[in-house]
């Protein structure tokens, strides 16, 4: 059984493929946050701005089999879009309950299969994409992939994680109240480090899901 948040059509807000058109499949839950504010001052990870509780989102419901919800997703993606699905699994922590079912029943559709994970815990086989975004707090196990996303500034600092096995690092200015300033910051990161390149959250400049 799979608990589903929400799934539904946008655009790839962040990141190496931002701008892309996206099917979301958030689960719910994550292990580092219950996802209750009264939680939130003692969780590991303390500055998630998603709500991943339930299933009363868009799309969102209880599905028995990887295949129910391989064909949710895909009735999800347009029809008038015929070439490149693309899934992108996300949370909540996904690999919660992402397996290597759901990975092959995707792929069967034609989906390109994406996850955007904490990194505290390990990956089916199969993922045609992975980003990982390292938390304070917690154990890293996924030390390998395509893309490190780090929001800064935080307690995880570039600096610990840069030698980790991904081709592209991203530093993504921390949201709230002081967002200009941390975005100030982590351009002058990026110049200092070309090691880094700078992700921003464009979905919610552009008022998109």
């Amino acid at each position: 059984m799979y608990t589903v948040k929400e799934i539904f059509y946008t655009l790839q807000g962040e990141g190496a493929r931002t701008g892309r058109a996206s099917v979301f499949c958030r689960f719910a839950g994550c292990n580092l946050w219950s996802g209750r504010e009264a939680d939130r001052a003692t969780a590991a990870c303390d500055f998630c701005d998603t709500d991943f509780i339930g299933t009363d989102g868009e799309g969102g419901g209880m599905f028995a089999t990887a295949m129910d919800l391989a064909d949710a997703i895909g009735r999800t993606w347009p029809e008038v879009a015929s070439s490149a699905p693309y899934v992108v699994f996300t949370g909540g922590e996904p690999l919660l309950q992402l397996d290597a079912d759901v990975v092959a029943a995707c792929q069967a559709r034609g989906f390109e299969v994406a996850v955007e994970t904490n990194g505290t815990l390990d990956a089916p086989e199969g993922i045609d994409w992975i980003t990982v975004s390292p938390k304070p707090r917690s154990e890293l196990r996924l030390t390998r992939g395509h893309e490190l996303k780090l929001v800064y500034p935080h307690e995880v600092t570039p600096e610990s994680v840069a030698h980790l096995d991904f081709p592209l690092f991203y530093l993504q200015p921390l949201d709230g109240p002081d967002r200009e300033r941390n975005t100030a910051r982590a351009v002058d990161y990026c110049r200092e480090n070309p090691h880094w390149r700078l992700s921003m959250q464009t979905h919610k400049f552009l008022g998109i899901p």
